[in-house]
């Protein structure tokens, strides 16, 4: 039999490889990584294997499912989209706008076909009570540059490889493959920045990244806003603020000056547990590097000041000359914009959450208010659900108080591929068809790319007759809800026209066919200094001191004079290379191999409570309590757990015969709706306080 190779982009992670896809007449039997790729050069992780499994998953589903009584009836998609359209405008009606919620997942954005399309739905359906899961991930790098350079997606990208010195917060790229960093092949190139300079990471537990790091400092967490300030004064201490670059572009840096005078190194230093000697040489070979880059990520973001931490990363870029700046971080001017006239720039607070009164961010509400939401009576209580591609029970804070009011809903749609721990509640699971057979472009990871880079994916194999691409199915979708509420809706033209629009109003010079006819993509060049030229703020400078920012440091402020409670840990979490949060452990490819769900803790935690390695335990936070199985690990700070997110699918009416014979409990049961990212809403998941027991024979299971 004759092998055909045939090439596009993954669409499993932020890293956007190439990978080359070989048939044998008609079927898949194998993918590799497209060497001829100019930025993923022939890399491929395990994730990009695996989509053979998801290709062939068993528990897949693949026509519309209708729930009746317990069971699953599959229905034509006629049927199932005006039952869709048609339940969902009733409840409206008799409810108001409010009474719909929405949930957009993670993998919306991997996605053309949902990307590019759902903006369109959600705005036809006119309710206030939009959540995704940006708001359990990256808001406060959105908020920050929204309020600083005018535009949410305005972020600048860490240089990594042009940087001499690389300072890293709360992120593990080797595990991630890089987020709000688009770097296939990310080791080689940290690889390669520890030959010619320094890559310090910064971070509760010595992890992957770490390991090959130069130098790893450990933190306490949830002070790396602390760190960042003491870094600040400490580098402002060697001399004037470098900012010649900006000249007449900034505004406010003598008040964030000023805002953080009266902080005290030596108590910075005493509550991160980095000695102040530490903090001060940091800052010194931070300052001397001829070009330097500060970068944080997830760990960072998804503490309780996580918006702080990210706007004071970008003060150190900008008074160590480096924002905007070769090898420093500068954002990626991309073949097709995510900025300018016709986007949406980041406002915030045009409107609250009916219950706790959480402003609103980019059209969304914090998703940390959706349970509350559904449970608290009266005007605007939500009544019916559509997720997207999402799993809000495993994915977003208390997932088993949600877990338990999604079966009082009136309705429940999903858009999924899979019977999950939400899904199981939906009325209608419409899924759409493989990735494999629908165009696709990066819209996002190539705008966050480390790299100007560009790359059309064509479809691998023709949708057969049952199967709706996902854009056909979003548009069919808003047209039957547009039918039974009387609203007007235009259907949104093939991706082929929106990319193509999408070029004319970007200035790479490319058009489509140009870009059709690469199909291994193409390189338009490193990063290059843009920022200055783009800010959107209405002083057209770069907003040094927003008031919303100063205010918080009051928080900041209060905060450090909290004393954790005796006994008390704080939990963080951990990702693995094979695992993608809570949707790939079907894919035996992944979840083969040794158990990755253990609770990580230091030795000496583990004696301190009679603990032996290997033993199983309770592990308890305000809101919840989970059975773990211990593993003492050295690369823990003392007095800090690790526990991997996204496991726990062993529940009734989960159909994903694999996961849910993989060990372990969900995170989210243990994380608080209640402890958010002041400034952004961004729920804090990181440095949870959390107590370790021993479980007794006779202990009932959490």
């Amino acid at each position: 039999m004759t092998r055909v190779a045939r090439y596009r982009a993954c669409p499993l992670c932020e890293a956007i490889c190439g990978l080359e896809f070989q048939y044998e007449d008609e079927q898949l039997v194998a993918i590799r990584g497209d060497a001829a790729d100019p930025f993923s050069q022939g890399h491929i992780c395990p994730k990009g294997n695996a989509i053979l499994d998801l290709e062939n998953d068993p528990d897949r589903v693949r026509t519309p499912l209708l729930r009746e009584g317990d069971r699953w009836r599959e229905i034509g998609w006629d049927e199932a989209l005006e039952l869709a359209g048609t339940r969902l405008a009733a409840i409206q009606r008799e409810h108001g706008a409010a009474a719909l919620g929405v949930y957009l997942g993670n993998p919306n954005v991997h996605h053309l076909g949902h990307i590019g399309y759902l903006p369109s739905l959600v705005k036809l359906l006119r309710t206030p009570n939009v959540y995704s899961a940006s708001s359990v991930d990256q808001w406060p790098h959105q908020l920050v540059a929204a309020q600083m350079f005018g535009h949410q997606f305005l972020l600048p990208i860490a240089d990594v490889d042009h940087t001499d010195f690389f300072l890293m917060l709360g992120a593990n790229p080797v595990a991630s493959m890089g987020s709000l960093m688009t770097a296939p092949g990310i080791v080689k190139r940290l690889k390669k920045l520890t030959e010619r300079g320094r890559l310090v990471v910064v971070d509760p537990r010595r992890s992957e990244t770490a390991e090959i790091a130069s130098e790893h400092v450990f933190i306490r967490p949830g002070t790396d806003t602390l760190f960042l300030i003491g870094l600040l004064r400490s580098v402002l201490a060697l001399g004037p603020a470098r900012i010649d670059r900006y000249d007449g572009k900034l505004d406010g840096l003598d008040d964030v000056l000023a805002a953080v005078a009266d902080f005290d190194i030596d108590a910075i230093a005493a509550r991160c547990g980095i000695e102040r000697a530490t903090i001060e040489r940091l800052a010194a070979e931070l300052r001397a590097a001829p070009r330097a880059v500060v970068y944080g990520r997830t760990g960072v973001s998804i503490q309780s000041f996580g918006t702080l931490a990210q706007w004071l990363i970008q003060l150190l870029n900008l008074v160590t000359g480096n924002l905007d700046a070769v090898g420093g971080a500068l954002p990626n001017d991309a073949a097709i914009p995510l900025t300018g006239p016709g986007t949406s720039s980041g406002q915030r607070a045009r409107w609250k959450s009916r219950v706790r009164g959480l402003p609103e961010f980019g059209g969304e509400l914090p998703v940390a208010a959706l349970c509350e939401e559904i449970t608290t009576p009266g005007d605007g209580q939500i009544r019916a659900l559509l997720t997207v591609a999402g799993n809000p029970v495993l994915s977003t804070p208390n997932g088993k108080a949600l877990e338990a009011v999604l079966p009082n809903l009136e309705f429940q749609v999903a858009i999924d591929v899979y019977i999950n721990e939400t899904t199981r509640f939906a009325d209608l699971i419409l899924p759409p068809a493989s990735s494999l057979t629908q165009p696709h472009y990066d819209l996002f990871f190539n705008a966050f790319a480390v790299r100007r880079v560009a790359r059309w994916s064509e479809p691998l194999r023709a949708t057969a007759g049952h199967e709706r691409a996902d854009w056909q199915l979003i548009d069919g979708l808003a047209r039957a809800y547009a039918a039974a509420a009387g609203r007007d809706y235009a259907s949104m033209p093939p991706p082929q026209a929106l990319i193509a629009g999408g070029l004319k109003r970007g200035n790479s010079g490319l058009d489509f066919s140009t870009l059709r006819d690469a199909r291994h993509g193409i390189d338009l060049g490193p990063l290059r200094p843009c920022l200055l030229d783009r800010l959107q703020t209405a002083s057209g400078k770069i907003e040094c001191a927003p008031p919303l920012f100063l205010e918080d440091l009051r928080r900041l402020r209060d905060s450090a004079r909290v004393i954790a409670a005796d006994d008390a840990l704080q939990l963080i979490g951990r990702r693995d290379i094979r695992s993608n949060n809570s949707w790939m452990h079907n894919a035996p490819r992944l979840v083969k191999g040794k158990a990755r769900h253990h609770l990580w803790m230091h030795p000496d935690d583990l004696a301190a409570r009679g603990l032996a390695d290997g033993a199983r335990a309770i592990l308890r936070s305000r809101v919840g309590r989970i059975a773990v199985d211990v593993q003492a690990h050295d690369g823990m700070m003392r007095g800090v757990v690790c526990l991997p997110h996204g496991f726990g699918h062993a529940r009734t009416g989960v159909r994903l015969e694999r996961a849910r014979a993989v060990s372990g409990e969900s995170y989210n049961d243990l994380s608080d709706p209640l402890e958010l990212d002041a400034p952004s809403g961004n729920a804090a998941l990181n440095g949870v306080e959390v107590w370790v027991e021993g479980m007794t024979e006779t202990q009932p299971k959490p």
